[in-house]
């Protein structure tokens, strides 16, 4: 692997609070194109054009902002630099070694900190870059599908934010028939009290084949409003993960959309562990007939923790297939909402859509919210939506304990075995280890 080290920018002597000013100064700091600047500021006007949740919008009738104020944050950070890997600290070592991959980036404080690049990607034509390095090595392709195919800043508030401040980001393009073999890994150690905008454009042309992994570290009292972009061509396949296990001090808002062309196949992993309050956008948009799509999520929220996930899957061509299971446990004082529409247009027949969402409730003070939906425009489908909450029953606990395991092994079993439906259809064995791992440490909070 070739690593890539860059000099840092120019140093930005002060940061405004938000507003058009500190825009031009986030994009000055990265010596950035005329045309990303003219796009930043034209998010910005979308920022500033749309008004912040209200308790009485339906997405936002069971999550609150309170306590959450944009003014108590550093609007973004400079960055310093990369590093060699021998410089990298023991945590951001330990990630890069458990999981074999093809190539690595890590991102701190607002830009690359150390970056490997896959040996033949310019034989093959397959570009994994940090999506600043993009924007000037690449700039037509980033142009062209950079917020415009997926997610667009009008989406909510916090993605006109994200589009007007974005700072880090993976750009992922594989070219038509090309297969990536071993997973590409993105790390992100969010700074501390800042903002924080990382950004994931993943473009899989007819044919391609590829896995990427992101991985969501760090923040200390900061929030993270991420935006996630998957497009598939005909006949793609992707695997994508998301790993977020933030400190439960960061606020994080994230929006992400794939779209999905004819008889392509993608399988999503949203995993949810760290936080103090996380709101999250995630759509499947069917737009090819034969697509199939798995979105499948993990979430373990415990102390005060409030994870929210929106989901939609939205069947615009015939003969489609869409698979959503979002499995939690929660713990102390903890709260998750979930609520997904399965929506089918007039035109997709055929579809099979399946929606399931199932919450175990380990303590008595812990809540979940869920709230599954159909909408359903055509007559000749099958879908279909299920949602369960349930208590571990004391009596469980006390035969496995019985048994010689102690409480925290027993209730790590239960969980473990309540979560095995989404461990089982995580494609990568170093993901699956780290999500065991954390399963264990949540546990014993």
């Amino acid at each position: 692997m070739t690593v890539l080290l860059k000099e840092p920018k120019e140093t930005v002597d002060e940061i405004a609070g938000f507003s058009q000013e500190t825009v031009r100064q986030a994009s000055a700091a990265k010596d950035e194109p005329t045309w990303m600047l003219d796009f930043r500021l034209r998010a910005w006007q979308t920022f500033e054009s749309l008004a912040w949740p209200k308790p009485t919008d339906e997405s936002w009738r069971r999550t609150r902002l309170t306590g959450f104020k944009l003014e108590n944050y550093t609007p973004f950070a400079v960055p310093n630099g990369t590093v060699e890997r021998n410089d990298l600290e023991p945590d951001l070592l330990n990630a890069l070694d458990e999981m074999e991959s093809s190539a690595n980036l890590i991102f701190r404080d607002g830009g690359l900190l150390y970056g490997e690049e896959i040996e033949d990607q310019h034989e093959d034509g397959v570009i994994f870059s940090d999506l600043q390095t993009a924007v000037q090595q690449y700039p037509d392709l980033v142009q062209k599908y950079f917020m415009t195919k997926a997610v667009t800043p009008d989406a909510n508030k916090f993605a006109a934010l994200h589009a007007a401040m974005w700072d880090t980001g993976s750009f992922v393009f594989v070219p038509r028939n090309t297969k990536v073999e071993l997973p590409l890994h993105a790390i992100l150690s969010q700074g501390d009290r800042v903002g924080g905008y990382h950004h994931t454009l993943l473009v899989a042309e007819e044919g391609a084949e590829v896995t990427l992994v992101d991985d969501l570290m760090g923040a200390e009292n900061a929030f993270q409003a991420t935006v996630v972009e998957l497009i598939l061509k005909d006949n793609a396949k992707v695997r994508y993960m998301n790993l977020q296990d933030f400190k439960h001090t960061a606020w994080n808002f994230l929006t992400g959309r794939a779209v999905l062309g004819k008889d392509t196949d993608l399988r999503w992993i949203q995993v949810s562990w760290g936080s103090r309050l996380t709101k999250a956008f995630l759509d499947l948009d069917l737009q090819g007939e034969g697509g199939h799509g798995e979105l499948l999520g993990l979430y373990f929220p415990t102390r005060r923790q409030h994870i929210d996930h929106e989901t939609l899957q939205l069947h615009r061509a015939a003969n489609c297939f869409s698979d959503l299971l979002f499995n939690g446990a929660l713990k102390n004082r903890a709260r998750s909402v979930y609520m997904g529409i399965i929506k089918v247009l007039p035109g997709a027949q055929k579809t099979d859509a399946f929606q399931r969402n199932g919450n175990l409730i380990l303590d008595r003070s812990a809540r979940a919210d869920s709230i599954p939906g159909l909408e359903i425009e055509a007559d000749d489908v099958r879908c279909t939506h299920a949602a369960t909450a349930a208590q571990v029953e004391d009596e469980y606990v006390f035969y496995l304990m019985a048994r010689g395991l102690t409480r925290p092994q027993a209730e790590r079993m239960i969980v473990q075995g309540f979560l095995q439906g989404v461990l089982d259809r995580v494609p990568v064995e170093g993901v699956m280890r780290k999500l065991e791992k954390v399963i264990s440490r949540k546990i014993s909070r």
